[in-house]
């Protein structure tokens, strides 16, 4: 745990962008360490292990899902989670719709882009977005609030690449904002930008940045 590292990004954040901490795989303890410290908003990408957390630690911590997330898992965060930010279909955002109403919520939700050149990620291209948007499904969907986009830069030393990248997201923010929110208050986050990329997509409108291993340490995968 690097609580140096911790305030030293705090301190190069403007007032509109906030530090989503990824806890994902670190135990309760390091969490409740961020949190003694200030932190509110925390980051996992496995459902039942951000349940688990939810359960043990502090009732006001705003829990991000980051992840992909599968249809079978949403019942897991359902009741608490904060706001998802990897909605990558419509067929998921149904689901999510349909397990927000049976916990009388309404679920904020950001839009997953795919704007890497890795063919691994996720996400949604701009025109299957317009295509779910204008379609006849969403105006139904009364138990989600979209509130802007998210996206993941290419794995690259190439930070001109990652640069272009996030100006790409920001672009598909502002188109969608114009075509379909440009009533919606809500609509106005834009989470891009992780540990080894962050003060690019800080420069470039990011809203959210989610960062782990800067603060919590390099992950150990079994």
């Amino acid at each position: 745990m690097n609580i140096e590292k911790y305030h030293q990004i705090l301190h190069q954040l403007p007032e509109s962008t906030r530090l989503i901490a990824v806890s994902k795989t670190k135990p309760v303890e390091d969490i409740q360490m961020l949190y003694d410290e200030g932190q509110r908003l925390f980051g996992e990408n496995k459902a039942q292990e951000m349940k688990a957390k939810h359960e043990v630690l502090p009732q006001d911590i705003q829990w991000h899902f980051i992840g992909h997330l599968q249809t079978n898992k949403i019942k897991y965060i359902a009741p608490f989670v904060t706001m998802i930010h990897s909605i990558d279909s419509e067929s998921l955002l149904v689901e999510v719709n349909k397990l927000a109403e049976k916990n009388h919520r309404v679920i904020p939700c950001l839009l997953q882009f795919h704007i890497a050149a890795e063919e691994t990620k996720f996400g949604f291209t701009l025109e299957e977005s317009r295509a779910m948007l204008q379609g006849p499904v969403f105006p139904t969907l009364h138990h989600v609030q979209i509130c802007g986009v998210m996206g993941m830069a290419t794995f690259t030393e190439d930070m001109q690449q990652v640069r272009r990248e996030f100006q790409q997201l920001h672009d598909i923010f502002q188109s969608l904002k114009e075509e379909f929110f440009a009533e919606d208050e809500a609509f106005k986050e834009i989470s891009m930008g992780m540990t080894d990329d962050y003060p690019i997509a800080i420069e470039e409108g990011s809203t959210f940045i989610r960062v782990g291993s800067a603060i919590f340490g390099e992950r150990k995968y079994l």
